[in-house]
């Protein structure tokens, strides 16, 4: 009658969703006080000054008919050569508007891709730790996910297992840097040993094989490490990019893709993102927010308030004693659990008000995710929770 994995899926929400919920609820139970909840990675850092007075200006301004209407399919001109050019200027890619489609967010820019590349269980190479939504993404597409394990405590990629990992049904490898969930960036010693295996294994078995460079959290960055252009390292590359984190418009479901010129077949791969975008009814993306990011490219949010929450609570909490994977980009902080069932340490943490997600969704069992895209106020105020629940397994 249904189509049983899709009932699966709805009929049960992501365990970052679960705890999000339960946070809600808990609230009205005991007061929001007294509930700190790092489940979603919801930016709370206000989008940038001119994104609203963008917004208020096309209102104002312009037609609404044309405000409101379709764009092309694969996107405005405009806005996808104002993006193009933002690229160039950045990172000298040499990408046109005719390599650059328009999306509704990152999760649409994946969904696209996967689509566009599979060609019938192809496989898809994902790198622990990673975001869960991948293992749907490519499993709804038709393809096979395969999970790369990580080396401890750099949390870079354990090459070894990689080329285990790899074969002649590999399609594609996705990339996330900075990473959800654990804000570390791959530095370019990884990115040049992980192309450099790629092209030896695209000569071995004669193909192709693409890296899917997923960019929501690029331009979230501290202490100014560099986060390598993937176009610039591997010509056989998709950037998937959202502005849901860069201008802090998450709900607002707005990102593009971007092929790189340099691939073989760029045009015959852009077409094959058209058709994707086409079959799987992701055309014309919002139209206003299409032209909002067409004159705020170059903003961004308030970065600092981000990197003082990361410092407060990395600081503190290893002050602690607890063992914490030091962020350099996004806006989490993964930490050690303090017993090997990192669910059961996620529990215990929810009778102090604590509400941390367990990291063997992210296939990093033994850890917890913690996202300080929340209020200064709250983290300072949840120290005294994370002492306390230290001290009840040091008891």
């Amino acid at each position: 009658m249904i189509n049983k994995d899709m009932y699966t899926l709805g009929s049960k929400r992501s365990v970052i969703r679960e705890l999000f919920e339960f946070g809600k609820k808990r609230i009205q139970e005991v007061g929001a006080d007294k509930v700190y909840d790092f489940s979603l990675g919801n930016p709370n850092v206000p989008a940038p000054k001119k994104v609203n007075e963008t917004i208020t200006k096309i209102i104002r301004e312009e037609d609404s008919t044309l405000i409101h209407g379709y764009t092309s399919a694969q996107g405005d001109a405009g806005t996808r050569k104002a993006i193009a050019d933002s690229i160039n200027q950045r990172f000298n890619a040499g990408v046109t508007e005719n390599s650059i489609y328009m999306t509704c967010g990152a999760a649409a820019s994946l969904c696209i891709s996967l689509r566009a590349l599979n060609e019938g269980a192809d496989e898809f190479v994902i790198f622990a730790p990673y975001f869960p939504e991948y293992q749907v993404f490519i499993k709804s597409c038709g393809g096979v996910p395969v999970t790369v394990p990580f080396t401890e405590p750099d949390f870079q990629i354990d090459f070894d297992a990689f080329e285990k990992a790899l074969s002649p049904k590999t399609k594609a490898v996705i990339i996330n840097s900075p990473n959800n969930p654990c804000g570390v960036i791959y530095s370019e010693e990884t990115i040049k040993k992980l192309t450099s295996l790629l092209q030896k294994y695209s000569l071995k078995y004669g193909k192709q094989i693409f890296i899917i460079s997923d960019e929501p959290y690029r331009e979230l960055v501290y202490d100014n490490t560099e986060v390598p252009y993937l176009m610039n390292y591997y010509d056989n590359t998709i950037v998937c990019y959202s502005y849901s984190k860069s201008l802090s418009l998450p709900g607002e479901r707005i990102g593009y893709i971007a092929v790189s010129p340099k691939a073989e077949s760029a045009g015959d791969i852009y077409a094959a993102v058209c058709g994707a975008g086409r079959a799987l009814g992701y055309v014309c993306a919002p139209s206003l927010f299409q032209k909002v990011v067409k004159e705020c490219l170059n903003e961004k949010p308030d970065i600092d308030a981000y990197r003082q929450n990361r410092d407060l609570l990395y600081n503190s909490l290893k002050e602690m004693g607890y063992n914490c994977v030091h962020p350099d980009g996004a806006f989490y902080l993964f930490v050690k659990a303090l017993e090997n069932d990192a669910n059961k340490f996620a529990d215990r943490a929810k009778e102090y008000g604590l509400l941390l997600v367990p990291g063997d969704d992210f296939a990093a069992p033994g850890y917890v995710r913690i996202a300080y895209c929340v209020s200064y106020d709250m983290i300072k105020r949840s120290m005294p929770a994370f002492k306390e629940l230290i001290d009840s397994y040091n008891k």
